[in-house]
């Protein structure tokens, strides 16, 4: 692993996700608790406008804003679109990033627990999310399909995750999860230390990783309207096997709708609030166990 210099923290990217912009607001006050000595923890309220108003966003999903021809297509000129080439300015350009690692900060209302979602499978992402997950074995790790690029923020960076707690409200801050979060980017901010000092914390070891491979739409009506629900046999059970045959949505008329691929998947972010409008029930996923080599 390179040296590690600079390190952003980010929260808000979604203005009604409270941990991340209230963990922000902390290390303002008390910046010390960011900071390690061998290199600059810089903070960031991403999205301060659908912060105040209590919104996930105004125009659009900011953390939908960041594929390099959005960030230089000089007509796109919403709040979010605006937002997203000033954040860049500060903490990018990809493949060029000022910063070295972004932690972006998020919550769901889906029973995601402890989540890390990389950016990438790059050896130093495979590395960090594989301590992070020996030291708190309920750590979840979750990574993009290797040919897509990514319009998460977190994307700016070869070494960008977000962190994803939950089940959250939106709208709501929660002390379990607040502490929870708070507690990982403690242990990522300690483990770029060790490595700077060049004391690697880690040897050779796996690591269960979820890919993502397809996203599930509800079943709805010609006109779009929703005409089913999350079966209740699926609901909460994220990182749970989902098999051919199971229940996985209940319609309205009471009729069961199953699960038809040809092999076990493990859905994730289901019936996540946010994602009605994306046309998003849940997302599917394949475990994988990788072997993570020594730095």
């Amino acid at each position: 692993m390179n040296l590690i210099k600079r390190v952003a923290i980010v929260g808000g990217t979604h203005g009604n996700e409270f941990t991340g912009a209230y963990l922000i607001k902390k290390f303002e006050q008390y910046p010390e608790l960011v900071q390690r000595s061998s290199f600059e923890t810089l903070t960031l309220l991403a999205n301060p406008k659908a912060f105040a108003a209590t919104r996930r966003y105004i125009d659009q999903d900011l953390n939908r804003a960041f594929l390099t021809q959005d960030l230089q297509n000089s007509t796109l000129s919403d709040y979010e679109a605006l937002q997203a080439k000033t954040i860049a300015q500060q903490l990018g350009p990809k493949g060029n990033a000022q910063v070295d690692v972004i932690i972006d900060l998020h919550s769901t209302t889906a029973n995601m627990g402890l989540s890390l979602l990389l950016a990438n499978r790059s050896p130093a992402s495979l590395q960090l999310a594989s301590y992070v997950s020996s030291i708190n074995p309920l750590v979840k790790v979750c990574s993009p399909h290797p040919e897509s690029e990514s319009a998460g923020l977190r994307s700016l960076c070869d070494l960008g995750l977000v962190i994803e707690v939950g089940a959250i409200a939106q709208g709501v801050l929660d002390a379990y999860w607040f502490l929870k979060t708070e507690e990982l980017i403690h242990t990522i901010l300690d483990y770029l230390q060790t490595c700077n000092q060049g004391t690697y914390p880690i040897g050779e070891s796996s690591l269960t990783l979820y890919e993502t491979i397809a996203t599930i739409d509800y079943p709805r009506r010609a006109a779009g309207e929703i005409q089913a629900m999350i079966h209740p046999d699926l609901q909460g059970r994220d990182y749970e096997p989902l098999n051919p045959g199971d229940p996985m949505f209940l319609g309205l008329d009471g009729q069961t709708i199953v699960y038809e691929g040809r092999s076990t998947v493990y859905p994730i972010f289901i019936n996540e609030a946010a994602y009605y409008e994306k046309g998003i029930a849940l997302t599917l996923t394949q475990k994988q166990t990788i072997n993570v080599p020594k730095i």
